[in-house]
């Protein structure tokens, strides 16, 4: 019988492992492949080796959160694999219509209704993450605002991303030992830039693997006839990256182009500085969504951008003149030989004319998510622990 459920129950983490790759490595690798600075696969192989590193390191403090933190006692294999049914109903119906849902919030909301029906919840746990679940959106935010009015028109006018024609690098084969060498049309520019790219999809890996393969491997590891820690990491991880290579292909096309129409260098950072939220929570063993970090620092960046032309001071004394909020402005990119106009002052007309900053219908479904999503894994699973307390 154990063997049984543990084979259900692999089969299941499976599932939402992979339709977890398949919409991460949309999320880290979207913008570097539409950029043509690497291929699908190469993407996914990175992505691959990456989520298995934040899985294998920081993951694992998010495991100990979901299998014993949440609930007063030790999450049993059956509870486990039924949590693990929750996340992949949960997934497979957000797919059907379309709609984003926060892996790990829903995570929590399955576990969070076992609690519930067996009155073992732990309050004091679930308080603390939900209260990271309130303030990252608004970290995310403010860190996007900063950089998007102080930071990212500077770093715009001087910095120009682009894929010249022909290898980046090649093989000098003239003398005894072939030495590499940049390409025929590759500048010293051209390779850095592209070396910060790379490094920074392998950082954005890194943050789902530590946040995400815990979801798929945590329901795994507790009770009798469970897999051991390593093993169940590794399903996990291989499910994620069949995910990148299958799935995530068409993902890695999309990604974006609802939510915002921003350039490279405006998504890389928003990719620092959500990988780096994401992070250093599940460092802290805090199950958190990605995507959150992702959406809220999109539209800082951007409406940071666009209010340079208002100083804090006629902000807060809404004294602001004929000078008005640019929405477009995050699309528009900076003359390197004219200087950005400083804060206070009008923007060029090209800024005006510019496309909108985001989506706001967008940005509302995934904020819905956020409170959709683990709300109604959590009636769910209550409702099934009530009904069928053996599986408890």
């Amino acid at each position: 019988m154990v063997e049984t459920l543990l084979a259900v129950g692999v089969v299941a983490s499976a599932f939402v492992g992979f339709n977890i790759g398949g919409s991460s490595t949309g999320i880290a690798w979207g913008p570097p492949v539409g950029a043509g600075i690497l291929k699908k696969t190469t993407a996914a192989g990175l992505m691959t080796a990456f989520v298995f590193l934040g899985g294998w390191t920081v993951g694992r403090n998010v495991m100990d959160t979901l299998s014993g933190g949440i609930i007063t006692t030790e999450l049993s294999l059956s509870a486990g694999v039924a949590v693990l049914f929750f996340i992949g109903l949960g997934i497979l119906i957000a797919n059907i219509f379309g709609v984003p849902v926060p892996t790990s919030m829903t995570t929590v909301g399955a576990i969070a209704g076992l609690g519930l029906a067996t009155d073992t919840l732990d309050y004091a746990t679930v308080s603390r993450i939900i209260s990271w679940w309130i303030v990252t959106p608004i970290i995310g935010f403010w860190v996007g605002v900063v950089i998007g009015r102080y930071v990212y028109p500077a770093v715009n006018r001087r910095v120009h991303i682009e894929k010249s024609p022909g290898p980046l690098l090649r093989l000098d084969r003239e003398g005894g030992v072939p030495k590499p060498e940049l390409g025929p049309n590759t500048t010293v520019t051209e390779l850095i830039s592209t070396v910060v790219v790379l490094l920074i999809g392998c950082y954005m890996s890194f943050s789902p693997g530590a946040s995400n393969v815990p979801n798929a491997a945590a329901p795994l590891v507790s009770g009798v006839g469970g897999l051991p820690e390593n093993t169940a990491i590794g399903i996990a991880t291989l499910a994620i990256g069949l995910g990148g290579f299958t799935i995530a292909r068409r993902t890695m096309e999309s990604v974006g182009g609802e939510l915002s129409d921003i350039p490279l260098l405006a998504a890389l950072f928003v990719m620092t500085t959500a990988s780096t939220i994401t992070t250093v929570l599940s460092y802290l063993g805090i199950p958190i969504s990605l995507v959150m970090g992702t959406v809220m620092t999109i539209v800082g960046i951007g409406w940071g951008r666009a209010t340079r032309p208002v100083t804090v001071q006629e902000a807060v004394t809404r004294n602001t003149g004929d000078n008005e909020i640019v929405p477009g402005a995050i699309t528009v990119s900076e003359d390197e030989e004219e200087r950005s106009a400083p804060i206070g002052e009008a923007e060029p007309e090209a800024v005006l004319e510019a496309g909108d900053l985001f989506n706001p219908r967008a940005v509302l479904k995934y904020i819905s998510m956020w409170i959709i999503g683990p709300s109604v894994s959590t009636l769910l699973a209550y409702g099934f622990f009530v009904l069928v307390p053996g599986v408890a």
